[in-house]
């Protein structure tokens, strides 16, 4: 754990300053602009005579990067990497994360196959739209706090989270559950909640996807999003969580590769490369003063229209600090030092670029050090409170909007006979298996049938025999937004075979490992389970609700138009301890 950051605001102490001061003089334009990139790298082993070592070290010694972005590895190999990496650098490089689903997302949470083992690592959060289905700041906190501790435990200085957008759009591919939820102020409160939780732990923060990718039907990995709304229409939705964030001292913000034709006309550029969002509102409006970070400058938003070099030096004319992951790190070190010398760009505005980023490693320490210590990782990473916590999220998220039927909870006489139907992408190995490993232990028999997008339409007609034996159909869908998948719907041979099941009046519950929005699929589903995310935890968490091991009480942070308005959700009590349904 580091010292609690200074926000984004702060005023750096003497030493600082002065190291920051010292720091931009000593540098020439080339490695000025340097300092502006960060790129991507796995936290994995490799070996110094390697090529993706060699690779890092010519990045780091020959174009003088900033900072990296590091992805899955176990704690162990985070630390060995990045400190390696770290004495490799004439100065030191500002490292981040993305932590969405806590530290257990990147810090291991691998599986090893075939045999689906667990190679531990750090906590494993549900998504974010879990914290929003319990709805209170607390919780909100801890998941910073505990994202802080585990994350500077293993050398990481700034977290890409939390995410800001507001999900106001149902069809959103690739936002949905990683917003706390639709309301703007649900948002923004737990947000800011967050941010101080982290800080308290020494992590920095990234506010995300400004100005908003909550109303989009397309995946900015993709194509370029565009919303038409009007500015009166973002200060009152999208933009209120931003500027929220900014009040508390957010570190830094991420641009979204999103246009906005209806307050810039049809040739409104992205706002990652937009002076009216990231010079205007963002540092003249807001007052905002610490670093603007592109999201992925080489996604198919950005460089298909603009290309590597050109997307980079408009990027810093509208007023950003760091071009993150650009394809080709060199040429746009090349573009944007051509750009200064040619006075298309203020060596001035370069400078105040490069101020911002070397203050932001002040502020995490790194002027005074810059390596990790890795004999307090198993005091810190995945320790048993933190899970115990990210237990307690899964279970107090489970929302139940609806239970016509009144399955829920399961008999404690007797479950009988269950067919399992998992939904789930193909290369998804663990969908189902936690949950039907809990509700097999209950049931008479659990009969378990996996599909995914690939399976043939013929194939559904088949299942009607084992449905026809089965006492209970548990429907489980795993879909969650992925980039690059461009959809979080099911197919609709799949919704007809679910809709079958209810039409021929088999006893049948959906439940939801991700998008919530699916009842809309499934509309006469009598009843319907949202446990947010497909992790392992919120598997068992939704088995043990079924089962009324646990209470329900999640309150839904979204609505499901026109069936569920945000703030329903049906309320159950845990059984007593008398009355086990496990065999």
């Amino acid at each position: 754990m580091g010292p609690p950051v200074p926000g984004a605001g702060a005023a750096l102490d003497a030493d600082a300053q002065r190291w920051v001061d010292e720091t931009l003089a000593s540098l020439t334009l080339r490695e000025k602009v340097g300092q502006l990139i960060v790129v991507w790298t796995l936290g994995n082993y490799v070996p110094k005579s390697g090529p993706e070592f060699e690779e890092l070290t010519g990045l780091i010694v020959g174009e003088g990067i900033g900072g990296v972005v590091v992805s899955v590895g176990t704690p162990q190999e985070f630390v060995a990497k990045l400190n390696a990496l770290q004495r490799l650098a004439p100065l030191p490089l500002l490292v981040a994360s993305d932590f969405e689903y806590g530290p257990g997302a990147r810090l291991g949470g691998i599986y090893a196959l075939p045999y689906l083992l667990s190679l531990g690592g750090g906590t494993m959060f549900p998504p974010l739209m879990a914290f929003g289905a319990i709805g209170d700041e607390r919780y909100a906190y801890e998941l910073g706090r505990i994202t802080g501790l585990e994350g500077r435990a293993v050398g990481v200085h700034l977290n890409f989270g939390p995410v800001l957008d507001v999900n106001s759009n149902p069809e959103n591919p690739i936002i949905n559950t990683r917003s706390f939820g639709e309301d703007p102020e649900l948002v923004a409160r737990l947000g800011a909640a967050f941010i101080r939780g982290a800080r308290a732990a020494g992590l920095m923060t990234t506010a995300k996807h400004y100005p908003g990718h909550g109303d989009t039907h397309v995946d900015s990995h993709i194509e370029l999003p565009q919303t038409a709304a009007s500015r009166e229409r973002l200060d009152t939705l999208e933009l209120v969580p931003f500027e929220r964030a900014v009040a508390e001292g957010v570190d830094a913000i991420m641009t979204a590769h999103i246009a906005a034709p209806g307050i810039l006309g049809p040739d409104a550029p992205p706002a990652t490369l937009s002076p009216y969002f990231l010079d205007g509102v963002l540092r003249r409006e807001f007052g905002f003063k610490g670093l603007i970070i592109t999201d992925a400058i080489g996604m198919g938003a950005i460089v298909r229209e603009y290309g590597t070099g050109e997307a980079a030096v408009r990027t810093l004319e509208a007023g950003a600090d760091i071009i993150l992951m650009p394809v080709d790190v060199t040429e746009t070190i090349d573009a944007v030092t051509a750009a200064v010398l040619d006075g298309r760009l203020a060596e001035e505005l370069v400078d105040r670029a490069v101020r911002r980023v070397l203050g932001a490693k002040a502020r995490a320490g790194l002027n005074k050090g810059h390596l990790t210590d890795s004999e307090a990782l198993s005091e810190v990473v995945g320790r048993r409170e933190h899970v115990a916590f990210a237990d307690s999220v899964a279970e107090l998220s489970i929302t139940m909007p609806r239970d016509r039927d009144g399955i829920v909870p399961l008999d404690a006489a007797g479950v009988g006979r269950v067919l399992s139907v998992v939904f789930a992408r193909r290369n998804d190995p663990v969908a189902g298996r936690a949950f039907n490993e809990i509700i097999a232990g209950a049931a008479d028999s659990l009969e378990a049938v996996w599909l995914d997008y690939g399976t043939h339409p013929a194939a559904y007609d088949s299942l009607a025999v084992i449905v026809g034996s089965a006492d209970l159909v548990l429907v489980s869908v795993y879909v969650s937004p992925s980039a690059g998948e461009g959809t979080v719907a099911v197919p609709e041979s799949f919704a007809a075979f679910v809709n079958g099941l209810v039409a021929a009046g088999h006893r049948t519950a959906v439940l939801s490992f991700g998008n919530p929005y699916l009842l809309t699929d499934f509309p006469d589903v009598g009843t319907y389970l949202i446990a947010w995310g497909g992790r392992e935890i919120s598997q068992q968490a939704a088995a043990r609700a079924l089962l009324g091991e646990t209470a329900i009480s999640g309150a839904l942070p979204i609505s499901l138009p026109p069936y569920h308005q945000a703030g329903e959700g049906l309320v159950r009590e845990a059984r007593v301890a008398s009355e086990p349904v496990r065999r």
